[in-house]
């Protein structure tokens, strides 16, 4: 029995890669000796070659960055078979969900991903799971009261079966039925059974969802709903199951919460969401831990609970696992990504080797963070068995309910959960969700989700950073959790949009990472990989300047580069080459074909000059007072394997200005190129005159924004709108009179 106390939980393997490394190192090198060739040559040379020095300051910068980050990646492997010989009484973990649209979140999709948690391989008894519906919209209610009828004959059929995977959705698809040979006869029986209740939740919540107006009569238990609206409404708290009793088949807890919502009063989106969450469920069950999914992300892996344990459990010292987050791995991955919102590469590279700093940043969902860290406990006060006052000047600051008073210094001082019944703790969970709670406190600044960026989950990670906690990654096969990636162009630079502006707003705040650094305790490595993609928005001016540059040179038949008789040609030559080998060989090694690679590079070069350059002047204009900052919902919207990857890929247009600077940029480098073979330039006093390299980098950018050339003369939502075309053919005439002159 002794020896069952030293088995270990989980295993950190750094990993070493020699030759990622030195193609790092030699590419860094190449960029600073064209630097320092463009520094030298500068008197010699006109505005073309200023420019071109500053926008390469810029992208050697942020390559130092990006090797700084990638160059310790560690992984780490949990031995979830330990948990219990270990911990025999497991901890409770309260479990969120957060939907804010149910038409660009379709209620299935919520039902999908809680049906997932519900049936997740962990003590029924031992988990609460609670949805925040920031719609206040009774199909969500009525879909989740379906479900929870569902789900006390799914529950048990996942357990009987071990079955992998555990949303209905995913399962019954036809590629995961787990085979039984034992009971093939019952198990045969169940399946059909368990597929025909599946496939009547799914006509009932469709039907819900089709009517023009709503389905059933706001009485009973839908009283609460009547003659609400969506910005205007009292706060929403049922209780759709409560576990009794320890019964091996039980369903977990299953709480719906929509917050009190006034014109008047702020919320605060997502973080204002989370923090209702914390606190509901704080007065509720007060699981010592927590895991947040959005709305669309599907338990993908049964043991993740366990695995999450094994870390949060497993440490020597707390302060080494703050926060356990899972990577975002999506169902269903395409291997041609036209819109690069798969995160695989960037996840495998960048985000394991921010583990082997103090840990990757929080992405907003699939990741388990301690109560106490949640509530701005500092390491050094973790350690300790009773509180004193280092983290906090006051007990109230955290609110004015009694209840939840109590259950804070319950959890501040590590102790588990609450057995009681729910609904004795119903009325004070009404006190803590109004949205006058919060007037006076410390939630969103101290403690809690942390207010003022539109990507909270960032700014919330980074503070706990700053106070000196690590975060751990977790990587398991197969992956925790899958969710939805957006599948259209306009909600794919919607998405990117917002978090570029999120991002920035982070780094003109007083919290950003080089003021934590300063200041509290975020190592300087991990400062600059916040640094890495904190910058995405003002990216963008380089990346835009760097793609018109090159038609700018042919228009004015003046050079950016060396000619190619002289030998420092071959630098710029050496870092194409060698930059598209490095990143090929990375998508191979993940798992990608060459093109998947093509159309994430081309994505790339897209999202720099579109998406983030609006994401840049949307800080600009709050900076300015002009306009604040939206919280924009992704629509998501399922779809299987068996989709046709082609039509998927398929880049697709609508009036959005999103889509003019990378129309503008085609049709300036078309112009140029037509110049070029009419010999219609003009030069510029002084200049040595346009070379090769000039016009294969022109050429480059046309391939690179391909999409936007198809889509002159496509038709439909694979055609760009006549007035986008207007207004870019404005701005290329203005640019080409501008070189003229």
């Amino acid at each position: 029995m002794a020896n069952e106390f030293s088995l270990p939980l989980y295993e950190k393997i750094a990993r070493r890669n020699t030759i990622q490394r030195a193609l790092d190192a030699a590419l860094l090198f190449l960029l600073v000796s064209l630097l320092v060739y463009r520094l030298f040559s500068l008197k010699n040379h006109g505005f073309p070659w200023l420019l071109a020095f500053a926008c390469e300051s810029w992208f050697t910068f942020i390559w130092s960055l990006t090797v700084s980050t990638k160059w310790n990646p560690v992984e780490y492997i949990t031995y979830a078979e330990n948990l219990e010989k270990r911990f025999p009484d497991l901890p409770n973990v309260d479990m969120f969900v957060t939907t804010a649209d149910p038409v660009l979140e379709p209620p299935i999709i919520t039902v999908n991903t809680v049906l997932s948690l519900l049936a997740v391989d962990y003590p029924a008894d031992k988990l609460a799971c609670y949805v925040s519906d920031d719609a206040c919209s009774p199909l969500t209610y009525h879909s989740l009261v379906e479900a929870s009828k569902f789900a006390k004959l799914w529950v048990p059929f996942c357990k009987k079966y071990k079955v992998q995977v555990r949303a209905p959705f995913r399962y019954f698809l036809g590629d995961s039925e787990p085979l039984n040979t034992s009971s093939s006869s019952e198990f045969k029986q169940d399946w059909l059974k368990i597929k025909a209740e599946y496939e009547l939740l799914v006509r009932k919540t469709e039907e819900a969802a089709q009517k023009s107006s709503v389905p059933w009569d706001l009485t009973g238990e839908f009283a609460d709903f009547y003659n609400v609206e969506r910005h205007n409404h009292p706060t929403i708290i049922k209780i759709i199951l409560e576990h009794r009793g320890t019964v091996s088949d039980a369903v977990p807890n299953l709480v719906y919460i929509s917050r009190e919502k006034k014109p008047n009063k702020p919320h605060h989106y997502k973080a204002g969401a989370m923090n209702v969450l914390t606190r509901v469920s704080g007065v509720m069950t007060n699981a010592p831990f927590m895991l947040n999914v959005d709305c669309d992300m599907l338990v993908n892996n049964p043991q993740v609970i366990r695995q999450a344990m094994c870390q949060l459990l497993g440490s020597k010292n707390e302060r080494e696992t703050g926060f356990v987050q899972f990577p975002q791995v999506f169902y269903g991955e395409l291997r041609v990504d036209s819109y690069a919102s798969q995160l695989v590469v960037f996840q495998k590279y960048m985000s394991r080797g921010m583990a082997g700093l103090q840990g990757p940043h929080y992405m907003g969902t699939g990741c388990f963070h301690r109560r106490k860290v949640i509530y701005g406990l500092w390491p050094e006060d973790a350690k300790k068995e009773t509180r004193n006052h280092t983290s906090f000047n006051d007990i109230k600051e955290f609110g004015n309910s009694d209840e939840f008073i109590s259950s804070t210094s319950q959890a501040l001082k590590g102790k588990k959960g609450f057995t009681n019944n729910l609904s004795n703790s119903h009325e004070a969970s009404f006190q803590v969700a109004s949205c006058s709670y919060e007037s006076g406190t410390i939630w969103g600044t101290k403690c809690g989700w942390i207010y003022g960026s539109t990507v909270e989950d960032t700014l919330t990670g980074l503070t706990i950073h700053a106070k000196g906690w690590n975060s751990t990654l977790l990587t398991p096969e197969p992956p925790a959790f899958t969710g939805i990636s957006p599948s259209w162009g306009p909600g794919a630079m919607g998405h990117q949009k917002r978090g570029a502006t999120g991002l920035l707003e982070i780094l003109v705040c007083k919290n950003n990472p080089i003021t934590a650094t300063l200041t509290s305790k975020l190592q300087f490595r991990t400062c600059l990989a916040y640094l890495w993609f904190l910058v995405w928005g003002l990216h963008s001016i380089p990346e835009l300047c760097y793609a018109v540059l090159p038609a700018y040179c042919i228009l004015t038949d003046s050079p950016f580069l060396p000619k190619v008789e002289e030998p420092a040609i071959l630098i710029p030559i050496a870092i194409f080459v060698t930059f598209n080998l490095h990143t090929l060989g990375e998508y191979l090694k993940t798992g990608f074909s060459v093109r998947a690679w093509w159309y994430n590079l081309r994505m790339a070069r897209i999202s720099s000059t579109s998406p983030h350059l609006f994401g840049l002047l949307s800080i600009i204009l709050k900076l300015l007072g002009l306009a604040e900052s939206v919280f924009e919902v992704t629509n998501k919207d399922q779809s299987s394997d068996d989709d046709d990857n082609d039509h998927v890929a398929k880049f697709t247009f609508n009036g959005s200005a999103f889509f003019i600077p990378g129309t503008t940029i085609m049709i300036v480098h078309l112009i140029s190129l037509l110049a070029l073979s009419l010999r219609l330039q003009s030069p510029v006093h002084g200049t040595h005159g346009v070379g090769i390299g000039e016009v294969f980098c022109s050429l480059w950018v046309v391939l690179c924004f391909w999409p936007f050339l198809k889509g002159l003369s496509g038709r439909g939502k694979n055609g760009i709108p006549s007035s986008t075309i207007v207004k870019s053919a404005a701005l290329a005439s203005a640019f080409v009179l501008f070189c003229r002159t």
